[in-house]
Order: C-alpha cells, then structure tokens, then sequence
C-alpha cells in the first residue's frame, strides 16, 4: 500500500471517525449537565456555529479540488472556529458544570481538525507547500468539482454527520427551546 493511502485511511477510517464520534460525547455530556436549562438556545446556537464551522470545510473537501485556494478556507475556518469554541467556553463555564470529562472531550474537538487538516495537506502536498512558497508548482486558487466518492463513502459519511451531529445537535436545540417557553408551552417568566 502507498504511503498516500496509509494517511488517506488514517484520515478517513481513523480521524474522522473519532472526530464524529466526539462530538457525540460532547452531546452526551450536554445533555447529563441539563444544558437547555443552564444556557438553552444561546450555547446551542454556539454549537451550531462550531458545527457550521468545521461542516464547510469537510464538505468542500469532499466535493471540490483540494488546492491552496480550500486550505485558505480550511485555515479560515478553523480560526473562527477556535474563536467560536474560546465563546463557547467561557459561555458554558460561567453557567453551568463543565466536567473534567467533557473539558477531555472539547481536546479531542480541538485537535483533531487540525490533524486532519495536516493529514490533507500531506496528501496535497504540493499545493498546501505551494501556499507556504515551498515546492515547485504555484499555488491553484481556482474552485472546481472534483469526481464524487463513492456512493458507499457519502452513506457511511453523511449518515455519520446526519446521526452523530445533527439529529443530537437537533435535539439539544428542541430542549433548550421547550425550556425556553416553560412548563406549560408558554413563556418561562409568564404568570
């Protein structure tokens, strides 16, 4: 097997896999500190944005051409994305118990974009190193369609994403709403 092939799997059945399966934990541990009570719809608007922030990235790598023009995308993305999560933090520390645990979890949620970032760049090395000046060819920053994965690797990814991601994040937005208006189905403050 190629040495292209060994990151492509690490990548795609070792990262991304571990990647989903934290952000599921992360939920878990959402949802076992009552979030929706403690911050409801603001920390899980947050979330979402963190979601919206690393979903960007992953889809146009999967459907466009990896060059230097996606890594400057990947690169923005992941910066607003530790903005976001540094917002996140300071959000759900200040309101509600953020365990050792979770604090493990958010680790994983942070390192492993960039590892699978440096894992892409290994495998486009020639336009990540393009960007940095390094290499031969000159840095692409054209936007193009790349032949899809198999029908096999969109299943197995976007039924990752659609049942680790959205159906708990979806979830996690539902209470906080419900919680929103009260017990009754109106608002909480309402007399």
């Amino acid at each position: 097997m190629a040495s292209g092939d060994v990151v492509w799997w690490i990548l795609v059945g070792g990262v991304l896999p571990l990647w989903f399966s934290a952000g599921f934990l992360d939920y878990l541990c959402h949802r076992a500190s009552d979030i929706e009570h403690a911050n409801g719809v603001r920390e899980t608007a947050l979330h979402w944005l963190m979601f919206t922030e690393v979903g960007v990235p992953l889809l146009a790598a999967v459907f466009l051409k990896v060059d230097a023009l996606l890594f400057v995308l990947m690169g923005a993305c992941w910066i607003a994305h530790e903005v976001t999560t540094h917002i996140d933090l300071r959000v759900a520390i200040a309101t509600r118990y953020v365990s050792a645990f979770e604090q493990q979890v958010h680790s994983f949620l942070e390192v492993l974009p960039v590892i699978a970032l440096l894992l892409l760049a290994l495998l486009h090395w020639d336009q990540a190193g393009a960007l940095l000046g390094l290499g031969a060819q000159p840095a692409d920053f054209s936007l193009s369609l790349k032949p899809l994965p198999s029908a096999a690797e969109l299943i197995c990814l976007f039924a990752g994403v659609l049942l680790l991601g959205v159906i708990p994040y979806l979830d996690e937005l539902l209470r906080g709403l419900r919680a929103r208006r009260g017990p009754n189905g109106g608002p909480r403050n309402a007399a």
